[in-house]
């Protein structure tokens, strides 16, 4: 038996493929992909009155809601040039973040039927979620790019540089669900913890304060913590392409090593688990 199974290269039913074969496969998927994310995307928001314009509507609410508690009643827009962009920005583009985590970690869950009864690359469904993730945050650029216009912002050729830094923080949100999606198809409460460490993450990634203000009257290694920290890097650098001010080339290369190891490691992780998921 095992000499026939060797001389005509068969393999077992669900077996993990190698790393080379298994991304074709998922390359292979690609339009599949791109029709599943739109659909869960759609259906997310069907259930409501307003339904597609919540992608609009919940980043601003959360922006107002952020402006009065930070900028007016603690006085965190202190030292800030443009604030309200300053704000807007840090909070929509570190939603993006939030949302692929919050995404990863129900993307085997909430899909276990799908993995058993149907074969394919499981990496499809963590990728799936990021890509819903992504598409809600290009809507929000209709709302955040016309509030940098308004708050005295003027377009340069620097705007264009908004590009690769989305792509670069879509590879790390990828990486992220893929660690997490692993995680929370083994830990069912995983869903459950990520909204508090999330939100301790949002809170030291600079979003409602300048980490160069806030470091001042602390040792350096502090803001040197707070500016490798990758919730920031990928805030600062589309701040850095929208707002007028000083540049700091080093946080593209912050930006490109951890979207790049991130990725790569959290794809390798994903895939050394592709038996377990949806197995009883």
């Amino acid at each position: 038996m095992e000499e026939l199974v060797a001389r005509h290269q068969l393999r077992r039913a669900g077996a993990r493929p190698g790393i080379v074969d298994y991304t074709r496969e998922l390359w292979g998927r690609r339009h599949f992909i791109v029709a599943f994310s739109t659909a869960n995307n759609a259906v997310g928001y069907s259930a409501s009155f307003l339904g597609q314009a919540w992608q609009l509507l919940t980043p601003l609410l959360n922006a107002g809601v952020y402006y009065l508690i930070f900028g007016v009643l603690l006085h965190t827009k202190r030292g800030v040039h443009n604030y309200v962009a300053f704000l807007v920005i840090g909070i929509f583009i570190f939603t993006f973040t939030q949302s692929s985590l919050i995404g990863g970690a129900r993307a085997i869950s909430a899909n276990v039927g799908l993995t058993r009864v149907l074969h394919f690359p499981r990496a499809v469904l963590p990728v799936s979620s990021t890509l819903v993730a992504l598409q809600r945050l290009v809507y929000s650029l209709i709302i955040m790019l016309p509030i940098v216009l308004i708050t005295g912002e003027r377009p340069r050729w620097q705007w264009l540089l908004l590009v690769p830094a989305i792509a670069l923080q879509t590879m790390f949100c990828l990486g992220l669900a893929f660690f997490i999606a692993r995680i929370g198809a083994k830990i069912p409460d995983t869903s459950q913890l990520l909204p508090f460490l999330i939100r301790t993450w949002l809170y030291v990634s600079g979003v409602f304060y300048s980490i160069h203000a806030f470091a001042a009257d602390h040792p350096h290694w502090v803001k040197v913590v707070l500016e490798v920290n990758p919730g920031a890097v990928y805030v600062e650098v589309v701040r850095a392409a929208l707002i007028e001010g000083p540049r700091e080339n080093h946080l593209w290369w912050l930006a490109v090593g951890w979207a790049v190891t991130v990725l790569a490691a959290g794809y390798l992780f994903f895939w050394q688990a592709e038996e377990q998921y949806g197995r009883v």
